[in-house]
């Protein structure tokens, strides 16, 4: 026996230490400020690991958002990219047709203008273009054809999933950009709706400016040989855009200018952007292309040297600079009478990547950190008290024994504090009350134990033989009950939402400590105990 208990001696001081590290960050370290995790780690935080138990929004303050995808929109944007696609395709293999047309229902029609090669096409349909499906395909004059196409049903539920998952994406770099800490951003199942969590801010019009913001940049040529005030109709290939501008009087002037359709450049080129300023103060949006994107510029304003280029987001004009030469380097700027702050967010926004499609807010919830802290002192005083009465019980009614449940108690909690650590994890109200309810659930493990040495005892058998029956008859019981509680708690963690997911994680992590504790550790205690015959167990 002593063999035995040695290593495990050796394993539970392992598990000691480990914990010990991954608690020691939240008591002693300072609280992390954003931007400071690249920071050069100084004193303990050298020795330390970089883990720190995360409070939840209802507990620190902050803001909670619930914002639905657009997914139709992106479903229409997509499908007018297939349609291009098609058509080119179809060109270049000798067959004329019309352009593609959006129609409302999500549908695409146009007119192949080439009769005798209507299996041709089909077959390329089938071939090129499976997620596409035709609904209709109306014969008329001289044995031109009308096609109505959409997309399949389960093509489009595969591109509205996907974009729901870009969309959580792109939010989630944006906000880790932003400089919120431990932000909570995930998908409700089977919707298109995203909740989002961020503790510590106070802020939501400007949280909503910078997740909300689709940001799609996009470079085209101005036209300055077409006035748009006197067009009603424009022609093909012309956008009408609006662009804002300060006089020298500093006064808002929109003004409508004509640019090429054609995108000669898009944002998804971009390898960064950083705000920066004039030497008049002035603040504006530094970027850097990738590769390709500064190969593409360098073109673009080599072939277009004398025009203008128009940088437009979101569909408006921020500036239209005059191309005097070929710019290579892949180096550009957006100005636009932007404020220090404007120009940080937009740069934010344009190294998060765009949203693959609009977002709208359906719920804002503000929570003060006053009301944070009230629930803080009301979770910890339900803990201490349920705690207290736990304790008082266990040493009445189990003498020196119950005080050892009592220590597996302390570091029960303790392992639950440094799991939320180790694994990320966040804890919430609902995980105070994970925490309540493990406490109780450890306190049954030491009884099922106590309660078996007792019989063992009445039974007649030694103080040692009792305690090692009665851990050993004991275990298939607690094994049972904490296996059981642990699936249902999976279970929540799965199909669960933010607060019921932090419930079930200190439940899951508390269950495990407290099977560690009463099974193992207090084994061992016991063991150590029991090891001089002339000591007397008190139970």
């Amino acid at each position: 026996m002593k063999q035995g208990l040695t290593w495990r001696i050796a394993v539970a001081l392992c598990v000691l230490v480990a914990g010990v590290l991954f608690l020691l960050p939240t008591f002693v370290l300072p609280p992390k400020k954003p931007g400071e995790k690249d920071s050069k780690p100084t004193g303990l935080a050298r020795i330390l690991p970089d883990a720190r138990v995360s409070l939840g929004l209802d507990l620190k303050g902050g803001i909670h958002l619930t914002m639905e995808v657009e997914a139709d929109k992106a479903v229409e944007s997509s499908l007018v990219q297939t349609g291009q696609s098609l058509n080119s395709e179809a060109v270049g293999k000798g067959m004329l047709m019309t352009r593609p047309s959006l129609m409302p229902g999500e549908k695409l029609e146009f007119v192949l203008a080439s009769p005798g090669k209507v299996d041709a096409f089909n077959e390329m349909l089938g071939k090129q273009f499976s997620e596409l499906q035709v609904l209709s395909a109306q014969t008329m004059a001289e044995g031109r054809v009308r096609y109505t196409l959409a997309f399949s049903p389960s093509f489009r539920s595969r591109l509205v999933e996907m974009t729901v998952d870009q969309a959580v994406s792109t939010i989630r770099n944006r906000i880790d950009q932003f400089g919120v800490t431990e932000p909570d951003v995930r998908k409700q199942q089977g919707t298109n709706r995203i909740s989002i969590q961020l503790p510590g801010m106070s802020d939501p019009e400007r949280a909503v400016a910078i997740i909300g913001q689709t940001a799609h940049l996009e470079f085209h040529i101005m036209l300055d040989d077409i006035d748009p005030s006197k067009i009603s109709v424009p022609p093909r290939g012309v956008l009408i855009l609006p662009m804002q501008y300060k006089d020298r009087f500093n006064n808002e002037i929109t003004e409508m200018i004509a640019v090429n359709e054609e995108v000669v450049l898009t944002g998804d080129r971009i390898s960064n952007a950083m705000p920066a300023f004039d030497n008049d103060g002035s603040a504006y949006v530094a970027l850097n292309f990738d590769r390709m994107g500064a190969e593409i510029f360098g073109r673009v304003t080599g072939q277009n040297v004398g025009k203008r280029l128009a940088i437009v987001l979101d569909g408006k004009v921020h500036s239209a600079p005059n191309i005097k030469q070929q710019i290579t380097g892949g180096a550009a700027s957006i100005t636009g009478n932007f404020t220090p702050a404007q120009a940080n967010d937009l740069a934010v926004v344009l190294r998060a990547g765009s949203l693959p499609a609009p977002v709208k807010v359906l719920e804002q919830r503000t929570v003060g950190p006053s009301l944070g802290q009230e629930s803080i002192d009301m979770g910890i005083r339900a803990a201490l008290i349920g705690g207290a009465a736990v304790v008082l019980f266990m040493v009445v009614y189990y003498g020196i024994s119950g005080m050892i449940a009592n220590l597996m108690l302390v570091l029960d909690v303790g392992f639950i504090l440094a799991g939320l650590a180790a694994f990320g994890g966040t804890l919430t109200m609902p995980g105070i009350a994970g925490i309540v309810l493990t406490i109780g659930m450890a306190v049954d493990a030491n009884v099922l134990i106590f309660e078996r040495i007792r019989e063992e005892l009445n039974r007649g058998l030694t103080t040692l033989a009792a305690v090692e029956a009665g851990f050993s008859r004991a275990m298939l019981a607690i094994v049972d009950s904490n296996l059981t509680t642990i699936i249902a708690a999976l279970i929540l963690y799965q199909f669960g939402t933010g607060p019921v997911r932090g419930f079930a994680v200190t439940l899951i992590i508390g269950i495990v400590a407290s099977m560690f504790t009463a099974v193992f550790l207090s084994r061992i205690i016991f063991d150590i105990w029991m090891s001089k015959p002339s000591r007397k167990l008190s139970i």
